[in-house]
């Protein structure tokens, strides 16, 4: 990757919207594909997307926007892909051209439901991408503090060291910051199972816990997150990195969390239907939870905490009595 080879964006969500807006502040021209035709057409005329991320301005001149994945694939040299991970697949089903010689970077956050991989693995098994040709973009960043222009912080994980600084670059600006690793299973396993644990922590809170406990979730929750990762993927890394720790604690903690505003709703009596429908946007951790307590049902990783999680979102059991017996295996 070098700085002349042109960047797209697919996905019309919110972190699509922030890494479009991130992007277009250092290049003249950023590719977007997004399934909206009317969506397109409002952002090519009045600068914001007004389905997500309505408050961020966007420069529309700096913008090549298609509802064309193909066009975009063909004509843009490295692919961030943020499309919710239970759409994934049928996006790509679109494709009638190849990934031959692109540099693909996910910033998705979630796992494959119909394969049980995360993003990164899908492409290398699935399209037969070098792994040196993966990349991962990931926080702790929440997009509505990108709109804000607050200053945030990213951790882009590659292989090829140039790979990650060269996209670290083109993502930086006054209030954004970013550092690379070489990581990037783990960053990206962190970015999945996060997602769980802010679920856990919004169940806790509509179940009526305080913080007392909330820290101690927390706190189990990085372990537990360190001995996932260790059994999938076992490398040197600090899991106090913000990569890990930092953006557990923001998804886990921020009003702006859609995991934590889904388990929230859990555990204050919402179904998982009618707390779906109420949401207008994609709650990772749900889908999430059912590969995370399959893959750790295969290495036998202890993780009580996804194991309550996915009780409650796929067993029907109940909340109150499902953290109530997690309560007793936390310390």
């Amino acid at each position: 990757m070098n700085k002349y080879q042109k960047i797209a964006v697919f996905g019309g969500g919110s972190w699509a919207t922030a890494i479009v807006k991130m992007l277009s502040k250092n290049l003249e021209n950023v590719g977007w594909y997004m399934r909206d035709e009317q969506t397109i057409e409002h952002i090519k005329e009045n600068d914001h997307n007004p389905k997500y991320l309505s408050s961020a301005e966007l420069d529309a001149t700096r913008l090549d926007i298609s509802s064309d994945i193909n066009y975009m694939v063909e004509n843009y040299d490295v692919l961030i892909f943020v499309i919710p991970s239970a759409f994934l697949k049928s996006e790509l089903n679109k494709l009638s051209t190849f990934f031959e010689h692109k540099i693909i970077f996910s910033a998705i956050k979630g796992i494959i439901p119909e394969t049980g991989l995360i993003v990164g693995e899908h492409f290398i098994r699935e399209y037969h991408i070098p792994i040196e040709n993966i990349g991962i973009i990931t926080g702790p960043c929440h997009a509505e503090e990108v709109a804000m222009e607050r200053l945030s912080y990213l951790t882009i994980a590659c292989q090829d060291e140039e790979k990650a600084k060269q996209m670290a670059k083109s993502l930086e600006s006054w209030y954004i910051k970013a550092k690379t690793s070489d990581d990037i299973i783990g960053t990206e396993y962190a970015a999945v199972l996060k997602n769980i644990y802010a679920v856990a922590a919004g169940i806790a809170h509509g179940l009526g816990y305080g913080d007392n406990f909330q820290s101690v979730l927390m706190s189990n929750a990085i372990r537990e997150m360190k001995r996932f990762i260790r059994k999938v993927h076992k490398m040197k890394r600090n899991i106090n990195d913000s990569a890990y720790l930092g953006d557990l604690l923001v998804t886990g903690y921020s009003m702006f969390s859609r995991n934590r505003h889904f388990g929230n709703m859990i555990g204050k009596g919402y179904t998982v239907k009618s707390a779906q429908l109420e949401m207008n946007m994609i709650a990772e951790g749900f889908y999430a939870a059912k590969s995370a307590f399959k893959i750790k049902e295969v290495n036998g990783t202890k993780t009580p905490i996804i194991d309550a999680v996915y009780a409650i979102l796929y067993e029907n059991k109940s909340p109150k009595k499902e953290f109530k017996k997690l309560a007793d295996k936390l310390d």
